[in-house]
């Protein structure tokens, strides 16, 4: 017998969190996040992103061990600014049993139909920021730190209980020998003199706060268009400069200005810390920051976290600048391989970028949707 039970105490908490260490126990795939920061992003004291949706929480029961979870999201931006009755649902991870799936996400479905909403989809976060979709090709990779893993028996128990395919992602890899620099080095010296603009290099975290705020800003400007995009808030803004701009080397972070230091292009490039998260195991001490700061340091894999042009420079050529300027870093480190964070699918323009790169699809994964009953 299954029972689902939501989530209330600090050690049930920690118990949602914790599954999946179990779940996914022995993988050579799996990137466990860190169990301090994962109970911070629901602890509504902290998290902001609470302002403006709310969370339910649940676990699933069988023979008294917990057998699955999932979080029950609303996002009251999307819903009521953006006319989107949509019940998200993430952090969705079970055993290989239908009807543990089943019981979790009529859980869901029920919130859903409280609050009069009409469509359920996920896996997703409560933002753009947030990891998104199952892994649907490409488990024998190994994830990142910016996305989930699952097994593979995931998706079938969704097209099984009558779920269809709502967004496809794919993430994407190149060597870095296969860059070719001639495709952007000397167009970035020209488009730099016609716009008037110039790239800011950064070695130190403290230099890249004055301009955190207006890459946020351009973020939305630059992702608004997209499916199911939230704007990032103000106060948002704060939070998840405390959250990631510490695990960024400044090095990895390009902005270009106009004539008149207004913001119109950013790149941000994260050390791929996957391999130092799994010997971590979720704790940062004794030893866990030690492997994030050698990570940080010497880590010979880069993932490509978020880059965005402004509107009116799209189509002009200033990714180059952009490029130009990874290139020379990458090769003063050594890097070997650059990874991609999930990309719609339709979203053509992102794909154009990295054209000449010879890039190699080596992942996969959607999210799913089901109208409310």
């Amino acid at each position: 017998m299954i029972i689902v039970k939501e989530v209330h105490s600090k050690k049930e908490l920690k118990a949602f969190v914790k599954f999946p260490f179990s779940l996914y126990k022995g993988s050579k795939y799996w990137v466990p996040p860190i169990i301090s920061q994962e109970l911070k992003t629901f602890d509504k004291r902290i998290n902001p992103v609470f302002n403006d949706a709310e969370a339910r929480l649940f676990l699933a029961y069988k023979d008294k061990k917990i057998v699955g979870r999932v979080a029950a999201i609303i996002n009251w931006l999307e819903v009521n600014d953006q006319n989107q009755k949509k019940m998200r649902f993430g952090w969705f991870d079970v055993i290989d049993d239908i009807n543990v799936s089943k019981a979790l996400l009529e859980k869901v479905n029920d919130i859903g139909k409280e609050n009069q909403l009409e469509y359920m989809e996920g896996p997703v976060g409560f933002s753009n920021l947030d990891k998104v979709g199952i892994l649907t090709y490409g488990f024998d990779h190994i994830g990142t730190m910016i996305t989930w893993y699952n097994h593979p028996y995931f998706a079938s128990h969704f097209e099984k209980l009558g779920y269809k395919v709502e967004k496809q992602y794919s993430e994407n890899k190149h060597a870095f020998k296969d860059i070719t620099e001639e495709s952007f080095a000397r167009v970035q010296e020209i488009i730099k003199k016609r716009y008037q603009l110039k790239a800011l290099y950064f070695n130190k975290t403290k230099d890249v706060m004055p301009y955190a705020d207006k890459m946020f800003d351009l973020f939305n400007k630059t992702y608004s268009s997209l499916s199911s995009f939230v704007e990032i808030t103000d106060v948002q803004k704060e939070y998840f400069k405390k959250k990631f701009l510490g695990f960024i080397n400044p090095e990895y972070i390009k902005f270009v200005v106009d004539k008149n230091d207004n913001l119109v292009a950013f790149g941000i490039v994260m050390p791929s810390y996957a391999e130092s998260l799994q010997k971590m195991q979720g704790k940062l001490f004794p030893f866990g920051i030690k492997h994030l700061l050698h990570a940080k340091k010497y880590s010979k894999k880069v993932t490509f976290y978020l880059i965005g042009v402004h509107p009116e420079y799209q189509n002009k050529g200033v990714h180059a600048i952009i490029f130009n300027e990874f290139y020379n870093t990458f090769s003063k480190k050594g890097i070997v391989e650059c990874i991609r964070t999930p990309e719609l699918k339709d979203n053509k323009a992102i794909h154009q970028l990295w054209k000449n790169f010879n890039p190699v699809t080596h992942k996969k994964r959607c999210t799913f949707r089901k109208e409310i009953q």
